[in-house]
């Protein structure tokens, strides 16, 4: 396998202030306890980012990013802890290498920190671990932020049921414009890099919307 990490698109830092700002105010909205949105634990199993680091950037602090192949064998070995067998025990280099496409003395250089890993390696070991992509590369700003995007979808989600539930909308296109999340579509868009992406939302609005005629009064 060849490859290797440079040339890599990151988000920036920035990003993740934003995304935590967005959760809080989800989370104020509706009730839901920060400890409960912002838990550590569940955060660095998601992402992969160890818990104290995830804890200093939510809070604001920079911590030490560690180097790509550091991340890698961190990252590596947090899935080993928390992505077991049915039968509760880790999976074995044997089978993380037959699983991975390759064989075990490369699996196990990999694992031991011997061998460092290309964008293939980390392609190949995250699909075996079924975790999405980048999962062993991103920076931790990154990942806690995609970490916490997953939990900004759902109080999305959360507060569209509420609404919907308080609503109890007779009209056809009220209740189309509900049942879409409306309020969830404009957020997401605002978040969108470029007017183009907004105007391609915008276009399948317009298309839903012409499906649905308001009753002639």
């Amino acid at each position: 396998m060849s490859g290797g990490f440079e040339g890599q698109d990151a988000q920036p830092a920035a990003t993740l202030p934003a995304v935590v700002a967005r959760v809080t105010a989800l989370a104020d909205r509706l009730g839901v306890p920060h400890a409960a949105v912002f838990d550590v634990g569940r955060l660095s199993a998601a992402c992969g980012v160890p818990e104290a680091v995830a804890a200093s950037l939510l809070r604001g602090r920079p911590a030490g990013e560690p180097d790509v192949q550091a991340r890698f064998l961190q990252r590596l070995d947090l899935l080993r802890r928390t992505r077991l067998k049915p039968n509760g025990r880790r999976h074995t280099q044997q089978e993380i290498a037959d699983g991975a496409g390759m064989s075990r003395q490369q699996a196990g250089a990999l694992i031991n920190g011997d061998r460092r890993p290309t964008m293939e390696h980390c392609d190949a070991i995250q699909r075996f671990f079924r975790v999405h992509a980048g999962f062993l590369t991103a920076e931790d700003p990154e990942a806690l932020a995609g970490a916490l995007r997953h939990t900004e979808q759902e109080l999305l989600q959360q507060l569209a049921d509420r609404e919907r539930a308080a609503a109890g909308p007779e009209d056809p296109l009220e209740r189309l414009l509900l049942d879409h999340g409306v309020r969830g579509i404009a957020w997401r868009a605002a978040q969108l890099p470029t007017d183009q992406h907004r105007d391609k939302v915008a276009e399948w609005l317009d298309m839903l919307l012409e499906s649905v005629k308001r009753p002639e009064s």
